[in-house]
């Protein structure tokens, strides 16, 4: 059995449906788990409401309430100590501690290219322009459900760090009673992270987001999660900022006759494994090149240790769409605004020209997503849904903001006061328009050896 369903490119509304984050259904275990726990039938949004309240209103108590709850885990204390992160090293085999380095390294020398300066353009009628300053506080949510995301941790926390911000917050859920993984715990310290807490679901946005006893409150939430703490960063969005709302992650390769399907196998068993809700979706000219993947598919699956959630997502989501031409096949791409594109064509360089919507693109049979996702430089945390058409890759742009600076000389708010204040009478603002009128009506200072000289004051 096909393990790819084939449609044709004009038929791909199939493909761009998209499921809304809060209409997800839940598995019948998590509406078990939620039942036992509440005592009740609640839907997701229910459920983080009702820890968001209890985390506002009794701060420690909830979250070790809720891990102990939620997560199964008893803890005495959140935060991780520095003993525990200086034990981790010694439970990571140094191979992974050196790839984690190589990453931070990459990381780091991609995103100092970015480096944003403000500017301030001066001129004999004053000046304006823009101070750019780094926040002071953020929160890396890191997912550890199905298995620990070092990796995250990096791509997160190092452009943080680059950026120049103050306080970096790590949080992640805990995995068994003495905390976090240690894979965690060791790219949180190589990334610079200054706290680290064993905090995870819609607790521990809660806990970012509002402050507790001992878990800080930051401005911004960063980093994929599930669905609680994606409706968990939704609903506490405008009391601190988020960097998007993730959902299942997705790739799309786009293919022709060229490629080589062992290797568009792989990169769509890459993503498949993450989840049973993620997208591979493969865009191709060439039929022939479907029917050789598909043989492929079944055969690597066999070897792949997450072979049974590779399977459900492409059963649920696996796609082949048959386009006619390669510029067809990017018009696809666009349309489902992809979070991964993957260009294994012969010539791939002329169809970056025609992308307008992606998370990232990979071009050529030497760049898989899997380097993006590791090693590669870029954050691997991008926008998903088709959040794409509006939404950028985490990038260094988000740990820092823009101040405006508007310094006009005395000219300069004559010259431009009457325009001001004849908009603010249009609108209603008669406040608005007294403010510029009475500084045009005032006569201009003057200096007198340093010193301001009040128009009618007697000159020496």
């Amino acid at each position: 059995m096909a393990l790819l369903r084939i449609i044709e490119a004009k038929d791909t509304s199939r493909v761009l449906a998209r499921q809304v984050t809060d209409d997800v259904e839940l598995p019948d275990a998590v509406r078990s788990g939620i039942r036992r726990i509440f005592g009740e039938e609640l839907t997701a949004g229910q459920v983080v409401d009702r820890v968001l309240a209890r985390v506002r209103s009794e701060g420690d108590k909830a979250l070790l309430d809720l891990t102990r709850a939620l997560d199964g885990v008893s803890l005495e204390r959140l935060e991780i100590t520095p003993q525990q992160t200086r034990e981790a090293y010694g439970l990571v085999p140094p191979d992974l501690v050196k790839a984690m380095r190589l990453s931070a390294e990459q990381i780091q020398a991609f995103h100092q290219k970015q480096k944003q300066q403000g500017w301030v353009d001066f001129s004999p009628a004053g000046a304006v322009g823009q101070i750019v300053r780094p926040l002071r506080s953020v929160g890396i949510y890191a997912p550890g459900g199905r298995a620990p995301y070092p990796s995250t941790v990096l791509m997160a926390a190092v452009p943080a760090r680059v950026a120049g911000v103050e306080e970096i917050v790590v949080v992640s859920p805990p995995s068994g009673q003495e905390g976090i993984s240690p894979l965690v715990l060791v790219a949180a310290d190589i990334a610079g992270a200054s706290r680290i807490f064993a905090l995870g679901g819609a607790q521990a946005i809660a806990a970012l987001a509002y402050g507790t006893e001992s878990v800080p409150r930051v401005d911004k939430i960063l980093g994929p999660g599930n669905i609680f703490v994606t409706l968990a960063k939704k609903k506490v969005f405008g009391l601190v900022g988020i960097d998007q709302l993730a959902g299942p992650t997705e790739t799309l390769v786009v293919a022709d006759d060229s490629a080589r399907p062992e290797l568009v196998a792989a990169d769509l068993l890459a993503q498949a494994e993450h989840d049973p809700m993620a997208s591979a979706i493969l865009v191709t000219t060439s039929s022939a090149l479907v029917d050789k993947v598909q043989s492929e598919l079944e055969r690597q699956l066999a070897n792949l240790s997450r072979c049974h959630i590779a399977r459900e997502s492409l059963a649920r989501n696996g796609v082949a769409v048959l386009a006619d031409t390669l510029a067809e096949a990017i018009e696809v791409a666009n349309q489902y605004a992809p979070e991964h594109l993957c260009l294994l064509v012969q010539d791939p360089w002329p169809l970056v020209g025609l992308i307008r919507n992606a998370g990232g693109v990979f071009v050529g049979e030497n760049s898989p997503e899997v380097m993006g996702d590791y090693v590669a430089g870029p954050s691997h945390v991008m926008p998903t849904g088709g959040t794409a058409r509006f939404y950028s890759p985490l990038n260094l742009l988000d740990f820092v903001k823009v101040i405006s600076l508007v310094a006009l000389s005395e000219s300069q708010m004559r010259a431009l006061g009457p325009a001001a204040a004849a908009l603010a009478q249009a609108e209603g603002l008669t406040a608005h328009a007294a403010a510029v009128e009475a500084r045009l009506k005032v006569k201009p200072r003057t200096t007198l050896g340093g010193a301001l000289v009040e128009p009618g004051e007697e000159r020496p």
